[in-house]
């Protein structure tokens, strides 16, 4: 059973004080291929126009590591079959509180890195909502990252950051619908 499975979710926009509050972890991964980072674009269907960019990653499952988890989406969302023991890191963590239009997600996030070739991506692997939220991938520079929008917005230091020097990200706010004030939890 994919993760996913366990919570579907309807992508009805909700009054934004009606929206249920969903908690997980979840792994993320920064793929780099020499000077290019691998990311896929992401939206929420409640929200029309929507649209930004994440590195490849997601909920991790019963009895599963964050490393465990960070394999497993990557082949899931990308096609990339890695082993654990390619994974750098953890290299940062966060808790982000993510308002959609449909849910708040208040997810602690673990990230690792990989480094490999430049691959085409393989999506097969996509899940049933990830069919519907995520619109693409492609591969970026550094430079080309100034002009979209990126979630983390610090990727671009994890990105320079020395894998020696893990990265703690805090607590931070990135959402579509924002939260309200009584929503915060941080």
């Amino acid at each position: 059973m994919a993760l996913e499975d366990e919570f579907r979710r309807k992508f009805v926009a909700l009054d934004p004080q009606k929206r249920p509050v969903r908690q997980r972890t979840a792994s993320r991964v920064l793929v780099v291929a020499d000077d290019r980072i691998l990311l896929e674009q992401d939206t929420d269907p409640g929200h029309p126009g929507s649209l930004w960019w994440v590195t490849p990653g997601g909920g991790v499952g019963r009895g599963e590591s964050y490393e465990q988890a960070a394999v497993r989406e990557l082949k899931e969302e990308t096609g990339l079959d890695v082993t654990q023991a390619a994974l750098e890191g953890p290299v940062a963590e966060r808790t982000v509180h993510h308002g959609y239009s449909d849910q708040i997600l208040v997810q602690h996030e673990q990230f690792f890195v990989v480094h490999t070739r430049a691959f085409d991506v393989d999506v097969s692997g996509y899940t049933e909502d990830e069919k519907v939220t995520l619109q693409g991938t492609r591969w970026f520079t550094s430079e080309e990252l100034s002009g979209v929008t990126v979630w983390p917005k610090q990727l671009i230091q994890l990105w320079r950051a020395s894998p020696k020097d893990f990265f703690d990200m805090g607590d931070v706010e990135e959402s579509t619908v924002p939260l309200l004030p009584e929503q915060r939890t941080f």
